[in-house]
């Protein structure tokens, strides 16, 4: 089995895994789910701290083993080329590869190459469908259900692995999403989505029960897409003045790394109604449960 992208899960593996997350919340263990005699291999090709971390802490709640692969002290720097070096790594023996590149589908051609399980942890723009669980699962935690929900998706969704895999993953647990973001910063083929599409964040705000604010991605883009950096947290930021304008019971979001005073101010994601540090504590939780899964 592996996890390329959420439209891989069927609903009712989707709604296993947040259930099987249960198992797995802190100081919780489920003495059934112990992989002693398997081995994980984190490749990372792009920096990481939430996702790499995440899976880490997963594997050892399962007494699994973890292998964790450097791009630069590998022959990778001498030439090796991608489908070589992942064959020699699994070779070792190992179960599950949590790979993240800069390539979109990167994943896929790795899944052709090897027997081992693959999972996605980030390909380019394309999706990152273990965020999309996690953010369910804190969702359904904090609020109680998904369905019915409005969750607003803010930002650089055009280049967003993380806006594209939650909407598919919301949108088929019965949520109503909405994107609001500038023109220059929406996918070209936007229409195509499930999604309502707005420019103005403060007409949406009021009638959130999420509201999931992204990064502006600079690294990935390759013109300027915004007029300043000031003009779009003036248009699109999350500041102390729009979070009052929230529902009573809104929750907050923001996958990380923050920019904050850009997308978010500092005392808006320190609010208690902000759950950005919760879904780095259910990410283990829902990667546990996935590994369990696939094992």
């Amino acid at each position: 089995m592996n996890l390329l992208s959420v439209a891989d899960l069927p609903l009712e593996d989707l709604e296993r895994i947040l259930k099987k997350a249960d198992d797995f919340a802190p100081g919780v263990g489920d003495p059934t789910a112990i992989h002693r005699e398997k081995t994980l291999a984190l490749l990372f090709f792009e920096d990481s701290t939430r996702t790499r971390v995440s899976f880490e802490r997963a594997a050892k709640r399962l007494k699994m083993e973890v292998m964790n692969f450097s791009v630069g002290g590998s022959s990778m720097s001498k030439g090796e080329s991608l489908r070589d070096t992942v064959k020699t790594i699994e070779a070792t023996g190992i179960d599950v590869v949590v790979m993240r590149h800069q390539a979109s589908g990167a994943p896929w051609q790795v899944a052709s190459w090897i027997k081992s399980s693959v999972i996605n942890a980030g390909d380019g723009w394309h999706e990152h469908p273990t965020q999309a669980l996690l953010d369910c699962y804190t969702i359904r935690k904090a609020t109680g259900v998904i369905e019915g929900l409005h969750v607003v998706i803010v930002g650089d969704i055009k280049h967003s692995r993380v806006a594209r895999s939650n909407v598919l993953a919301l949108s088929r647990l019965g949520a109503d999403v909405t994107i609001v973001a500038p023109y220059t910063l929406l996918p070209p083929n936007i229409d195509s989505w499930p999604v309502w599409v707005s420019q103005d964040l403060d007409v949406v705000i009021p009638k959130a029960d999420v509201i999931y604010m992204l990064r502006m991605q600079r690294e990935r883009q390759t013109a300027s897409l915004v007029p300043s950096l000031r003009e779009y947290t003036a248009s699109y930021g999350l500041t102390a003045e729009r979070a009052e304008c929230l529902p009573e019971n809104a929750v907050i979001m923001h996958p990380g790394p923050m920019n904050l005073g850009v997308e978010i101010s500092a005392d808006v994601a320190d609010l208690p109604c902000s759950l950005i540090t919760t879904q780095v504590k259910h990410g283990v939780a829902v990667r546990a449960a996935l590994l369990h899964e696939i094992l």
